[in-house]
């Protein structure tokens, strides 16, 4: 009989189209050995998001021919989401058991059976004869099994799923007993399946003994109950695992993580949250926990904004933990992307044997209870590796890469390792085989001391040659040549301006004349002001005839030219000038007369000037 709420018809429709495939493929399929399983004890541990399914089954041979292999079924709905898959053989008998050893398992097709069963065989260490029996421990790990019912919840609500299988182990061989243990995360359970003799203890659903069960038995069960451990889900997980001879293994490792229990719905209010983050947020989870390897050192937890100082880093000698945050409390739908890196020491994970390295570290995540459903494992070699080969516990998918770094030549041989639906179980150690000559140490010393060599072998080399053009060519002659007309046309220009400076005094001695009336002292400044400019006359006659005389200076002459008769015309004019108002004042001539005499004169004067600066200033461009 099975006990559902109103609400919960969704799941129960699927589950009844499920068990309908199902049901026709084990009632077409035929019995394939005579094994017996002569007890089954079976456990289902649902208190995580993972769901481990232990099986021990105690297998006999009544037949009269030897048997070596021992088929497990699953339905094609559960096998889609089986993760991991592993058989172990009990040596010894009873009390006596010794160790365990791990057995081969792998898919097979009978003939016969329908496309709904999946088949996988285990292969005993040694062949049962008749009579004879062997105890199995079979371990089967399912992935998004628990399916979250009702789909969505708001932040007050605690989060319930579904869990279906079957009570009677489905198997091809008769069973003699069994019994079933189902475990959960604790007491609260909404509804499930009962069958006959099936009890509760505590949070253990427990259903059992069942007595000569034939072939192929199937009888649906379904499990609703409260489910609030974290539902971390990493859709992507790329681990890079770079090792450097000089003794350090850098691990990087990249995260898209999601939450994929029940989404999500309604306002998120963080208040509620930190104040009661039992009840206003039991589904989410705010923290995770890496279990690093011993002496893991130069740890950092960043994502796309930058570091995240929500995380708390303790070890010792055996283990190192890391306890990290995101930046917001994880509720169902929500994403995440980070990264986490460390550094390990070399001599912990490489080792020598046979002529060849290899690199021995575990596979899969560090965190705690995360499914991923696509894994990346990237392993760097370095440079200069060749003989490259994997050795994994467990079917891989890889290939080979480049990567090119800083110093590298040819770059650095990858081997890429893939996998999807891991499961901490998959966290195993693998290896990878390379040979490396130890020479090759050398080659990024060696290339660094050659570049600082002829670094400073071309420093010293340029510091002792000359490197100036030949005095013989001709653009040398050439730019010789330009430098003297550039001089000269800068002397021209201090002469004209020293001219102009002596006119300027010119000019102050009639306003001194205007204002005190000495006659005298105007002739004498006039007198000097000649002298002064009939030197500066013959300075300025050596530098005309040079620049008359070069090539370089034939664009600029005209100006240099057109600039000294200016300024001799200036020089004129101001004489006049000065004549004029010196002669008015002898003749007693009234201050109106001598400013009428001269008012046209100082036009002309006040317009060369003018003229002359303009030119002055394109020169001193030059």
């Amino acid at each position: 009989m099975i006990y559902f709420l109103g609400s919960q018809t969704s799941p129960r429709m699927g589950f009844r189209l499920d068990l309908f495939i199902c049901l026709i493929a084990i009632f077409s399929a035929p019995v394939l050995s005579d094994l017996i399983l002569s007890k089954v004890d079976r456990r289902v541990d649902l208190t995580s998001q993972v769901v481990r399914i232990s099986s021990t089954l105690k297998v006999e041979n009544p037949g009269n021919d030897p048997v070596s292999e021992v088929l497990l079924v699953f339905p094609e709905h559960q096998e889609k989401n089986l993760a991991y898959l592993a058989a172990s053989f009990h040596e010894g008998k009873g009390k006596s058991k010794g160790s365990t050893s791990s057995l081969s398992v792998e898919v097979v097709h009978p003939q016969g059976m329908p496309p709904a069963l999946v088949f996988y065989s285990v292969s005993l260490p040694k062949a049962l004869g008749k009579g004879e029996s062997s105890t199995l421990d079979v371990l089967a790990v399912f992935t998004h099994s628990l399916k979250p019912f009702p789909k969505e919840i708001t932040q007050a609500d605690f989060q319930l799923v579904v869990f279906q299988d079957t009570g009677y182990y489905l198997s091809p061989y008769e069973v003699k007993v069994q019994t079933l243990n189902v475990k959960l995360p604790d007491a609260r359970i909404e509804s499930y399946t009962r069958l006959e003799n099936t009890k509760t203890v505590g949070s253990d659903i427990k259903y059992g003994p069942y007595e000569n069960l034939p072939p192929f038995s199937y009888s649906p069960i379904v499990v609703h109950f409260e489910q609030n451990q974290p539902f971390a889900v990493a859709e992507h997980l790329e681990r890079e695992i770079e090792i450097s001879h000089w003794g350090n293994v850098q691990v990087t490792e990249h995260y898209k993580l999601i939450h994929a229990g029940a989404q999500s719905k309604g306002e998120f209010s963080r208040l509620d949250y930190q104040a009661r983050p039992h009840l206003r947020g039991a589904s989410a989870f705010r923290h995770l926990v890496a279990k690093l390897p011993p002496r893991a050192h130069s740890v950092y937890y960043r994502d796309e904004i930058g570091n995240i100082s929500t995380s708390h880093l303790w070890g010792d000698s055996k283990k190192t933990e890391l306890e990290i945050e995101p930046r917001y409390p994880m509720f169902g739908g929500w994403r995440t992307s980070f990264y986490i890196a460390y550094g390990l020491p070399l001599q912990d994970f490489l080792f020598e044997s046979g002529g060849k390295r290899f690199l021995n570290i575990t596979f899969g995540c560090p965190i705690n209870d995360v499914v991923i459903n696509n894994l990346i494992v990237k392993v760097i070699l370095p440079e200069g590796s060749k003989d490259i080969s994997v050795s994994a516990p467990f079917a891989v998918k890889q290939w080979q890469e480049t990567k090119l770094s800083h110093l590298d030549i040819i770059g650095r041989p990858v081997v890429v390792l893939e996998k999807t639906n891991v499961v901490p179980e998959h966290n195993q150690h693998f290896q990878v085989y390379y040979k490396f000559n130890n020479i090759s140490l050398l080659r990024e010393p060696l290339m660094l001391i050659s570049g600082f060599f002829f670094l400073f072998l071309t420093c010293i080399i340029y510091m002792h040659v000359d490197m100036s053009i030949s005095k013989s060519s001709a653009s040398y002659i050439m730019k010789l040549q330009w430098e003297e007309v550039q001089a000269a046309i800068q002397q021209v220009h201090d002469i004209i301006s020293r001219c102009l400076s002596i006119h300027d005094k010119l000019e102050a001695s009639l306003r001194d004349l205007s204002r005190t009336g000495d006659v005298q002292a105007c002739k004498a400044a006039r007198k000097a002001c000649d002298g002064q400019v009939k030197e500066l006359s013959k300075e300025l006659r050596p530098l005309l005839a040079f620049l008359q005389s070069s090539p370089q200076a034939a664009q600029i002459l005209p100006k240099v030219d057109e600039l000294v008769a200016k300024e001799r015309d200036l020089q004129e004019k101001l004489m006049q000038k000065h004549t004029t108002v010196v002669d008015g004042y002898e003749k007693k001539s009234g201050g109106k007369e001598i400013e009428n005499r001269i008012a046209l004169l100082q036009q002309k004067i006040v317009a060369i000037r003018q003229d002359v600066d303009d030119l002055l200033d394109y020169v001193d461009e030059i």
